[in-house]
């Protein structure tokens, strides 16, 4: 079994705190998902997360105007630059301190920060080949509180700053003879947002309280004289104001008034003069602003309140366009695109992100993860779908093509405990903690069913489970120790079944037979035969050393496997109940501790367990994950680890440091143990009933944990449920060279030349020896079709399984839809008896099905398209209903 594995995206949070960024083309939406980014494709429909991770959430982003450097700033002021195009971290950099905002220059040289009370101007990396990338081109100060915001002029000259001193600074990078600091009163709070005008120094600025300040500068950027250069002769500055318009004049003069009396180094009208020409009020009881956006090219400014309303006006005479509201919860980023037509917004408080039309009033993206843990997983059958469930008591289903959820259902009312489709695909079942089993149609998105215990034992449920027919339907109870039967069609009770002692943790079913097993707290896992007359008794009770935590059959059935409390793993042959393998797994858990933890991360390794497992797709490995940041994969066969997966590195979350940081002890104890109020609010612990502002409410560090893993039905990729989100990781496609059963003589040039020989099948093997796609693709394209009955019936058996799975991955991707079917029927029909007899073979013939389904798309286009020509044919043959079809069609655009 091939272990390369890598992450390939998170699912399941789409937007955590922090700024949202646009491409240059508008096409491309970056969102911070805790320690990493993810980019959201909006032409094409797709997300994908990059490889870069931060030790910690990120807070602060900024894309290079080429959009090939990517600057993430996390909680501690810790950047790292990461290569867009690949998702690798090019260089770390620490600022020592918190940075609230960051942002390139138009012309993409330099960057800005905001840092405490002062604002850094770097050069952009790769300007000069330096050892260290991040350049400090100039530091300015002034400022007496926290800065805020940055903006810069469309020239890269000159940047403005709002800071938390009520006040906005204007900053020339350059040294002028009229301009090089300049402040801006006039606010009662502080200034969180300020934009500059298309080339102009004229700018707004935006404080918390929402009071909105238009100021104009008696200067334009060509105005601005460099220093060293010949300032203008009184002669040549008299015809200046002869041409002065009245606007201009009266300014100069007002000028000239205030600075009477005073004694100037240099003439003042030889400095730039910011005049406050209008003040707007934000707020209406609309709260305090939270983010605010302006767009240079159509002068439209977006403003985002705490109360989920945002406001677009029509800068600078402020006229109001529309008010919305996106939620209940405050809008903690926003942005619009370069072409001022989508607004995006992200609000932590629901891990909620939107990308809007304003225009039409009409979504582009509209997306929201759990707000709370996820607690279970399941892939569909031809894994194309994943289902998930949390505890804010939803259940998601997410399409693994383009990684978006695209619906939800909200029918619980209490977290959701387990979750499984059905054999065809066509619906999803979830166990929830509400007492109820609820199931789901994938089709028509509605909740067609309704299981509960009956009235008089009315329990929770802790897991769920369905036969391989389809037509039982079971769950655990938690609290009085009982598995329930129903009948799917009629929604009918048919057996309760008694004897366990303690809850029921996990329970699932052979593929082959409706051997039910359950596992439980009371040490025991049972196996029950539900459809034997006596199936209200078990069949087999398999002592366990500790409490069952979870239970799993291999894929053809043989053999199960269960983790229990003392950190074990141990496979039980199912026919005659002996155990068979031991795997002692506690200590790949790994060694760490939580911030409060009285005692060392080895004492408190005692303690964790797996909490999931799963077999691989094969049935040769186990994949088991729990109380840890790592996931293991087991070979059963040797009792060994062969490779572990750390999800995250995200110090963010608790359970993740193996040392204790001394940084934070002092002698009156924990630093990490005290609340100072400035952790993740989506994480904030408030009274019950509470919606102002409330002084009792806590913060808290999530605890990292695996919920539920399992592996895709093609054996190409496996998910797991954590404490970060959906974690899918896939087999790594960029491995150059990886051939099977290599030797010195099969080369690119003897396979062209056995296929030019119409040697077919020994160019075939060939080829799949070499295992270069491209050059497979180059020769099962140019063997005849009525050559693929005979080399199907002749091939070796070790080469069934990759022709097949090569077929299936061709039929997803290739134009030549017919070809490669035909290819497949000929194959399982010359090869279905060695294709039952390996349970290696389940997951190619599962990647077979889901290219197979990609035919009911492509026959619904089919007839829709035969539809319309036969429409066009019979419009044709009648010259009197073509003439009734062209005069419709004129009324139509009328």
């Amino acid at each position: 079994m091939k272990l390369n594995y890598k992450f390939s995206n998170l699912l399941g949070c789409v937007y955590r705190k922090g700024n949202l960024v646009f491409s240059s083309d508008g096409e491309k939406l970056l969102s911070p998902v805790g320690n990493r980014v993810t980019v959201y494709d909006l032409k094409n429909s797709r997300s994908n997360t990059l490889q870069a991770e931060s030790t910690l959430n990120i807070t602060s982003m900024a894309l290079s105007p080429n959009g090939n450097l990517l600057i993430a700033v996390n909680e501690e002021g810790v950047a790292i630059l990461v290569n867009i195009s690949n998702g690798a971290i090019l260089y770390r950099y620490e600022f020592h301190s918190p940075i609230e905002c960051i942002k390139f220059s138009p012309d993409g040289r330099k960057f800005a920060v905001t840092k405490g009370n002062s604002v850094l101007v770097y050069n952009t990396p790769g300007q000069t080949a330096e050892i260290n990338p991040f350049i400090v081109d100039k530091r300015f100060l002034g400022m007496h509180d926290v800065t805020l915001s940055i903006d810069w002029t469309s020239d890269s000259r000159v940047l403005c700053v709002g800071s938390k001193d009520m006040n906005a600074y204007v900053i020339a990078t350059q040294r002028f003879e009229n301009l090089l600091f300049k402040p801006l009163g006039g606010h009662k709070d502080a200034v969180v947002a300020n934009f500059f005008q298309r080339d102009s120094l004229d700018l707004i600025t935006i404080s918390e309280l929402g009071e909105l300040c238009v100021w104009e500068s008696d200067t334009d950027l060509v105005d601005l004289v460099p220093e060293g250069s010949v300032i203008a002769e009184d002669s040549e500055r008299s015809s200046d104001e002869e041409s002065e318009t009245e606007g201009q004049s009266s300014k100069r003069h007002k000028a000239e008034k205030r600075l009477d009396g005073k004694k100037l180094k240099k003439d003042y009208r030889d400095y730039v003069y910011f005049t406050r020409t209008n003040k707007f009020s934000l707020k209406e009881g609309n709260g305090r602003v939270t983010a605010a956006d302006f767009n240079k090219t159509t002068n439209i400014l977006v403003t985002g309140f705490e109360t989920g309303i945002f406001l677009i006006h029509e800068m600078p005479h402020f006229v109001a366009i529309s008010s919305l509201r996106i939620s209940e919860q405050s809008i903690t980023a926003l942005t619009m695109n370069p072409s001022g037509d989508w607004i995006a917004i992200g609000s932590s408080g629901l891990g909620q992100l939107a990308v809007i039309d304003w225009m039409s009033m009409s979504f582009i993206l509209k997306q929201q993860g759990h707000f709370n843990n996820m607690q279970c997983l399941a892939y569909s059958p031809d894994g194309r779908l994943i289902a998930t469930g949390g505890d804010d008591c939803k259940v998601k289903l997410w399409d693994v093509t383009d990684s978006f959820c695209f619906y939800t259902f909200t029918e619980h009312t209490a977290p959701v405990t387990g979750i499984v489709f059905n054999n065809k695909s066509k619906a999803v079942l979830s166990s929830s903690l509400d007492g109820t089993v609820q199931a789901f149609d994938v089709i028509k998105y509605r909740n067609f069913r309704t299981f509960t215990a009956p009235a008089k034992r009315s329990t929770q449920f802790s897991c769920l489970a369905i036969d391989p027919s389809g037509d039982m339907v079971t769950a655990g109870a938690k609290d009085n120790f009982e598995i329930y039967l129903w009948y799917m069609k009629t929604g009918q009770l048919i057996n309760i079944l008694g004897g366990h002692e303690g809850p029921v943790s996990q329970l699932t079913f052979t593929a082959s037979h409706s051997i039910l097993a359950s596992a439980s707290w009371d040490h025991t896992v049972r196996l029950w035969d539900v459809l034997s007359k006596e199936g209200k008794v078990a069949r087999e009770v398999i002592q366990m050393s500790s409490d069952a935590l979870a239970v799993t059959y291999r894929p053809d059935g043989r053999e199960l496997a269960v983790a229990t409390l003392d950190g074990q793993i141990t496979v039980w042959d199912v026919h005659s109940a002996t155990l068979t393998h031991t795997i002692e797994g506690r200590h790949d858990l790994g060694y760490t501790r939580r911030e409060n933890d009285k005692i060392s991360a080895k004492k408190a390794s005692e303690s964790k367990s797996f909490r999931t497992l799963c077999y691989t797709a094969d049935g040769s490995c186990l994949l088991a994950g729990g109380q840890s940041k790592n996931i293991c994969i087991y070979s059963v066969a040797d009792q060994i680890l062969l490779k572990k997966f750390e999800i995250t590195c995200n110090l963010s979350l608790d359970g993740i440091s193996e040392f204790l940081d001394r940084r934070k002890m002092t002698e009156w104890g924990n630093l990490a143990a005290i609340d100072d109020g400035q952790g993740d609010r989506s994480h904030g612990i408030s009274l019950p009933g509470v919606k102002k502002p409330d002084f009792s409410s806590r913060q808290f560090k999530p605890e990292v944990r695996v919920s539920c893993v399992q592996f895709s039905p093609t054996g190409m990729s496996w998910a797991a449920t954590t404490t970060e989100g959906l974690m899918v990781y896939t087999i790594a496609s960029n491995v150059v060279f990886d051939p099977f059963d290599f030797a010195a003589d099969i080369t690119p040039a003897s396979i062209r030349q056995t296929l030019a020989e119409t040697n077919y099948r020994d160019a075939l093997l060939k080829a799949f020896r070499l295992n270069e796609k491209s050059l497979i693709t180059e020769v099962i394209e140019q063997i005849p079709v009525n050559e693929i009955g005979y080399i199907s019936q002749n091939l070796p058996e070790v080469y069934v399984d990759k022709i097949l799975g090569f077929v299936a991955w061709q039929i997803e991707q290739s134009v030549h839809l017919q070809f490669y079917t035909l290819w497949a029927k000929k194959m399982l029909e010359a090869q279905a008896t060695s294709l039952k007899t390996r349970p290696a073979s389940i997951p190619v013939i599962n990647a077979l099905q889901k290219g197979l389904s990609r035919m009911e798309c492509i026959e619904g286009v089919y007839e829709y398209v035969t539809g319309m020509l036969d429409f066009m044919k019979n419009v044709s043959k009648s010259p009197a209903s073509t003439d009734r079809v062209v005069e419709d069609m004129e009324l139509t655009v009328e």
